[in-house]
């Protein structure tokens, strides 16, 4: 399993990207969902969840799939 932290100093923000066996969730995704979906290419893995911690008003939503 793997987990790695993606902050963004300027926004203050920390994301989670967790890969096991091939499968990867998104946790409190930035509004730059490229890297996510380039680090599962990479590693032969497919983003199956996206999940929210909490609430970001000036952020939008993104689901696998939306790009």
């Amino acid at each position: 399993m793997t987990v790695e932290q993606i902050y963004t100093g300027c926004l203050a923000q920390g994301a989670y990207y967790i890969e096991s066996d091939g499968e990867a969730v998104v946790i409190d995704p930035l509004r730059e969902v490229q890297p996510y979906i380039q680090k599962a290419d990479n590693n032969n893995a497919k983003i199956k969840y996206v999940l929210e911690t909490h609430f970001h008003a000036d952020f939008c939503k993104w689901t696998p799939g939306s790009e």
